[in-house]
């Protein structure tokens, strides 16, 4: 018998100064379409001009994404507290 459990989760946030302009200048240097992208990324294409504006949060999920469809990574780090 397995005593019952309860799940904790913990939310971290980080500010990423101009992430916005580096994913902007990564999808700019890429020979693909918006469209394109943001079909890999699994993303609107309206989203992803949010994020290019810093106008929402990005998950690091989605982050990840975006760095290994564009081929580039952009250095955010979640350091231990």
């Amino acid at each position: 018998m397995n005593p019952s459990q309860m799940k904790v989760t913990k939310t971290l946030t980080i500010d990423a100064p101009q992430l916005g302009q580096r994913i902007k200048a990564a999808r700019e240097a890429d020979n693909r379409s918006l469209t394109s992208i943001c079909k890999l990324v699994g993303m609107t294409t309206m989203n992803w001009y949010r994020i290019e504006a810093e106008q929402q949060s990005l998950p690091i999920e989605t982050l990840e994404k975006i760095e290994q469809v564009l081929g580039v990574e952009f250095g955010v780090s979640f350091e231990d507290e």
